[in-house]
């Protein structure tokens, strides 16, 4: 019953905390990168506002590009021209994804894989809270490396592998029946040997949440071309589902080079478990977003660091 009051209550109670963000400095946007995107609409937008703040404050640099899901108001975007100091606003509707899938953050993957043509790009969900320093991060921009944060502890347990190796991994037992009621996720990761080439690729088990893209990198055909392949496998249908653009952003930062995996003790999801005492970056996934008032918790006190 608690825990059914604390979804339920769980959006307001939060909502009302990061209302405050209202009241904090607006972004001072700098030209020497990086480029901090993020796909929003009206119902995130406080929420986004304590992420790309307590990011960009950490960081201390960067500006702000947004993609439009649809739902921004006028009102929306006086806020965020005021806050994030007139950023770059595209419209979901403006995005042409070629042969790849339509929906499904599909739009924010390649319009942000436009964009690292003349910048470095990170792709910043509205769930998260950077919480503390980031030196990896700044490090991998200076260096222009790609980065991700990690799925979870076993990710960073088995690394960056190949695609046989991966298999061999995660499983052992063989190949996963595409075409069963399975998620878009492991239907193409259960069938990696299927991939052109495999060998010579490379797969981690990322969260698009929070990525980082070089400038300069592969760009749109890279996606476009992988897009193709991994439909090839399990099919049109499947392809199409919701979490496809992970497994591509996964992909894109495995196969750049010498990519960077973000500490998980550091950098991590929330499962509805006590964050370790040197966590810098949280991303509070849908399924436990609102449990125990972490996220309510930690918004409120980045809130009050940025004054």
């Amino acid at each position: 019953m608690i825990d059914g009051i604390a979804r339920r209550l769980g959006p307001a109670l939060h909502d009302r905390a990061a209302r405050a963000i209202l009241a904090t400095p607006p972004i001072a946007p700098s030209e020497n990168g990086p480029l901090i995107f993020s796909m929003i609409g009206a119902r995130v937008l406080l929420p986004y506002l304590v992420a790309v703040k307590s990011l960009h404050a950490r960081l201390g640099r960067g500006r702000v590009a947004i993609l439009d899901d649809g739902t921004l108001t006028a009102a929306d975007r006086r806020v965020l021209a005021e806050h994030c100091s007139d950023p770059e606003i595209r419209s979901i509707r403006d995005v042409d994804t070629g042969p790849c899938p339509r929906g499904g953050c599909w739009e924010r993957l390649l319009t942000l894989l436009d964009l690292t043509e003349r910048d470095y790009v990170i792709q910043l969900d509205s769930d998260t809270v950077t919480l503390g320093d980031e030196p990896e991060v700044r490090e991998a921009i200076a260096a222009n490396r790609a980065f991700t944060l990690l799925g979870g502890e076993d990710a960073e347990a088995h690394g960056l592998l190949s695609l046989p190796a991966f298999m061999a991994t995660y499983h052992p037992d063989g190949p996963v029946d595409a075409a069963g009621p399975v998620h878009v996720q492991l239907a193409i990761e259960g069938n990696w040997h299927r991939y052109p080439d495999a060998g010579r690729h490379h797969y981690v088990r990322g969260c698009a949440g929070f990525a980082g893209f070089p400038r300069g990198g592969p760009g749109r055909g890279a996606a476009e071309a992988f897009s193709r392949n991994a439909e090839a496998i399990v099919g049109r249908e499947v392809w199409r589902r919701w979490g496809s653009e992970q497994v591509a952003s996964n992909f894109l930062v495995a196969n750049s080079p010498d990519p960077l995996l973000l500490p998980y003790a550091r950098y991590a999801n929330y499962w509805n478990e006590a964050p370790g005492a040197d966590m810098r970056f949280l991303h509070f996934v849908g399924t436990h977003r609102y449990a125990k008032g972490e996220y309510r918790r930690r918004t409120k006190q980045v809130i009050a660091a940025l004054g």
